[in-house]
């Protein structure tokens, strides 16, 4: 699906442009601010490719897409000229009521969220700068070595004028106002006035002395409160003066307000937060390690970790150093090791290539596929994971593992920013994080629908279909090893297996079968609690909790019966089974007998027959569709 289809989807699934107050995106998510969450479908989001799951956090709505995100985003946007407005200057307010904690946290998300990339592309190269000099390929001395430290300590010096235009855009202000704030309270005579020791003042209101380089907190409420003078000051001034009154005057309020108040009030807020959390961090040891590593994931998820993100600039730019950072990149150990102890427990051959390659990518520093595509969708592997970075961030805590720049991955990719003194207590609670999870999450396991999940795994289009067993029954005993994996050998026709009425398979509510990724087929809406062979053949398999069938024909087409969705979940309960594995059937053999009317009070009894090898034909097509009688022809495989 292209990234534009993706993203028209994405909006109506949301309730559509006019349910969505704001949205922007981070590194791999969409951000909503929605006037009404209940109007979400949750159920066509999952269903969409490059839609990785959905979260909520307070009363933001989150759309988890990956990699791809600033493309979808990007599409959003250039489709929609409704919601421009509403992702680049101004957020219309909503109506719900928020904590205000949690309002706290998404704004300085939605401020800092698009710096990232430029933040992050200067902390790699700082973190590669000093991997260069640590192994003796560069000397710090050099004209080259200064050339590029400027270009990572640029961005960090003058980080107050990043934060004005993402701020001003966030507050609904002026950006570049903004960074003419920033600029004057960084300008050369400005800060070495404010360093000279003597006394300062403006109209005889003293100033305090405050260094503004690298600072986060003061440019942050400075840009805020200008949103509010700015906004007044337009409301008051004739329309034919706006131009040059309304910046005017803006910036003779700000820049006075804020090298006497805001300015000495934001540092003392950012030294406290900073002192608070680092003294956790410093006195906490092995309990806060324990503690923070293991509830990383929880706060990855809330996104309260962007709260953070100015105390660890604040704490790289002042001290050299964070020791936050390395509990990031343990919890993304955590994940990768729990799901790669998925991998090895599964049963599941989907599945398990799944967890590996998830596992990889969080390995990689990207964790939501594995978070929340395998960890959180099965429970235990999350717990596992949880534990794993606990463990490790104890030990890295302990050991007072630090981090010197940031660099934006919190995977391998990203080991540049860890380099120094404390490298190695960071990388052990790294590897500790991966092979705890991973063990945690093989001793759990995993819950895995049963019969389902070995079914999927032995008869997914070109999958092996003989299981390796004896089986018998009255009609036949039959050494299931020796049917082997014939190629069709002719076209083939199937019959209806019950009464009802067909439909097509696109239309099943499930998106393994109605996204065809069992292969092709038909689905039936049953009158009768009976269900008969559609081919003269052999039955390979009758799931335990007897929901589903699979049937070979003679000819060599294969088929997937599956009787509701989701009737998994009973156990057996309201079906009877007439075969068993291994039984040679008739076409219009009784194959199973169910109670329809008790089914069809808790779940949908609609019925999927999939051709699981339908690579083997040129074409699967349904030949009757409508009201049907058991014993029709339905269902056309043409080589």
């Amino acid at each position: 699906m292209k990234h534009q289809e993706t993203a028209q989807e994405i909006i109506k699934a949301v309730g559509g442009t006019n349910n969505i107050n704001s949205v922007y995106h981070c590194v791999t998510r969409l951000r909503f601010d929605l006037k009404d969450n209940e109007k979400v479908d949750n159920g066509s989001l999952k269903k969409l490719d490059k839609v990785m799951g959905t979260n909520v956090s307070g009363d933001q709505f989150q759309v988890i897409i990956g990699n791809d995100v600033s493309k979808v985003f990007d599409a959003m946007v250039k489709e929609n000229p409704a919601i421009q407005q509403t992702t680049e200057n101004k957020e219309p307010k909503s109506d719900k009521k928020q904590n205000v904690v949690l309002k706290i946290f998404e704004t300085i998300a939605g401020v800092f969220a698009p710096m990232l990339p430029a933040i992050t592309a200067a902390g790699m190269l700082k973190g590669l700068l000093a991997l260069f000099v640590s192994v003796g390929w560069m000397s710090a001395g050099t004209d080259t070595y200064r050339i590029l430290s400027a270009i990572g300590d640029g961005v960090f010096h003058y980080l107050p004028l990043l934060i004005a235009v993402s701020a001003a855009r966030k507050f609904g202000s002026n950006p570049f106002v903004a960074i003419a704030l920033g600029t004057a309270l960084m300008y050369p005579d400005m800060t070495a006035l404010l360093s000279s020791g003597e006394s300062v003042g403006f109209l005889g209101i003293p100033v305090t002395a405050v260094s503004y380089a690298s600072s986060v907190i003061p440019i942050l409420l400075a840009v805020w409160l200008m949103s509010y003078v700015e906004k007044w000051v337009d409301r008051v001034i004739p329309a034919a003066l706006k131009l040059l009154l309304v910046p005017l005057i803006t910036l003779l309020v700000m820049v006075p307000v804020t090298l006497i108040a805001i300015g000495p009030l934001g540092t003392f807020v950012g030294s406290g937060l900073s002192g608070g959390i680092n003294w956790l961090l410093n006195e906490g040891g092995l309990i806060a390690g324990i503690v923070l590593g293991g509830a990383m994931a929880l706060i990855i998820m809330t996104g309260m970790h962007y709260a953070l993100v100015p105390i660890i600039l604040s704490n790289i730019a002042t001290l050299g150093f964070d020791k936050f950072l390395p509990l990031t990149f343990i919890s993304n150990m955590g994940q990768a090791g729990a799901t790669l102890g998925v991998f090895f427990r599964a049963k599941d051959k989907k599945l398990k290539t799944v967890a590996l390659s998830t596992s990889f990518t969080a390995l990689m520093g990207v964790t939501e596929p594995a978070m929340y595509g395998v960890n959180m969708k099965y429970k235990k592997p999350f717990a596992a994971a949880m534990i794993g970075s606990a463990v490790g961030g104890g030990f890295a805590l302990a050991f007072g593992a630090k981090a010197y720049v940031l660099a934006g991955n919190g995977g391998l990719p990203g080991l540049p920013s860890l380099i120094g003194q404390t490298f190695w207590y960071s990388f052990g609670g790294m590897i500790l994080a991966f092979i705890v999870g991973a063990i945690m999450s093989t001793i759990f396991g995993i819950k895995e629908e049963e019969g389902d999940a070995e079914a999927l795994a032995q008869f997914s289009p070109g999958a092996s279909t003989a299981p390796a067993k004896v089986v018998s029954n009255e009609a036949a005993t039959v050494n299931v090893d020796d049917m082997g994996d014939p190629t069709p050998t002719s076209d083939a026709v199937a019959v209806a297996p019950m009464t009802g009425k067909s439909i097509p398979l696109k239309e099943v509510n499930d998106p393994t079968f109605g996204d065809e990724l069992m292969g092709k087929g038909v689905a039936f809406v049953p009158t009768v609690g009976e269900l008969v062979s559609p081919v003269t053949g052999t039955i390979m398999n009758v799931f335990k909790t007897k929901h589903a069938i699979v049937v070979r024909s003679d000819n060599g087409m294969e088929l997937l019966i599956h009787v509701g969705i989701n009737t998994v979940k009973l156990r057996g309960q309201y079906f009877d089974a007439h075969v068993a594995t291994g039984a040679r059937v008739q076409a219009g053999d009784k194959l199973l007998t169910f109670e329809l009317a008790e089914i069809a009070k808790e779940y949908d009894i609609t019925t999927a027959m999939v051709v699981t090898n339908t690579a083997d034909y040129k074409e699967v097509v349904p030949v009757k569709l409508g009201e049907i009688t058991m014993g029709e022809n339905v269902l056309k495989a043409e080589i």
